[in-house]
């Protein structure tokens, strides 16, 4: 899903939304159209090792899934 993070230019509110296609976009907080979007970084799965491993437990007969794969070679 298109989930774009914006700041109000008007009232500096912050705000997440979801934009498909052309769709305008306003602040929910004063109706302004003066935004600027931000550069958002995805969340880190909260079940990450501190190592930083992703484990991954395939139970396919396909190839395996990708390089963490548990039964890549």
């Amino acid at each position: 899903m298109p989930l774009y993070e914006f700041a109000c230019r008007k009232c500096e509110h912050t705000f997440e939304e979801l934009v498909f296609g052309s769709e305008k976009v306003v602040c929910p907080k004063c109706a302004s159209a003066k935004l600027e979007r931000l550069m958002s970084v995805p969340a880190r799965p909260q079940s990450v090792a501190a190592s930083g491993d992703l484990p991954m437990a395939c139970n396919s007969d396909g190839p395996p899934c990708g390089p963490r794969c548990s039964r890549f070679s």
